[in-house]
């Protein structure tokens, strides 16, 4: 080897010796990627010994506010006899309980004939709400038959509940 060779040799420096290639760029995201996992990892570790730590609990009752009292709706009184009738049987349903298959089961609840039997005043009056109840039925179920039948299709008292509210309304604007 010549003088000259050699010397250019001992020129070189460390730093040219180490230098590495440059990286693709799926290189340098999965270089970040890694880098971010650590610092997210290191996050959670930290929030999870800040909360671990706390010295009070935290009472629900002074972050969250509610009303005092939940405001009710009233509906307006029916003046009408059928429609006070109705308005007494459906709040029945509501407040004893709903039933199918027969007009009062062993708990107290009834049926919706059950419930305008119970909340006639006079005879014949349970007769003539009955006859508003299924026509306020077939506004919206074409082929019932009976209330009874109604009734009896359901599966929960919000239908037979609402219908009983309609036939109110119904009773009330034909004024009996």
């Amino acid at each position: 080897m010549s003088d000259i060779q050699v010397s250019e040799a001992r020129q070189t420096t460390p730093a040219d010796a180490t230098a590495l290639p440059p990286l693709s760029f799926e290189a340098r995201l999965a270089a970040v990627d890694a880098v971010m996992t650590i610092r997210l990892e290191t996050a959670l570790l930290a929030l999870d010994i800040d909360s671990a730590h706390t010295e009070q609990p935290v009472d629900l009752v002074d972050v969250v506010r509610v009303a005092a009292a939940i405001p009710t709706i009233t509906e307006p009184e029916y003046t009408t006899p059928i429609a006070a009738l109705l308005q007494r049987a459906q709040r029945r349903l509501e407040t004893g309980g709903w039933c199918t298959g027969r007009a009062v089961d062993e708990a107290g609840a009834r049926c919706m004939v059950g419930a305008i039997r119970v909340e006639a005043q006079r005879r014949g009056m349970d007769a003539s709400a009955a006859a508003v109840v299924l026509d306020a039925i077939r506004r919206q179920f074409a082929d019932v038959e009976t209330v009874p039948q109604f009734n009896d299709a359901q599966t929960g008292a919000a239908v037979p509940i609402r219908i009983l509210g309609e036939a109110a309304n119904l009773a009330a604007t034909r004024g009996i």
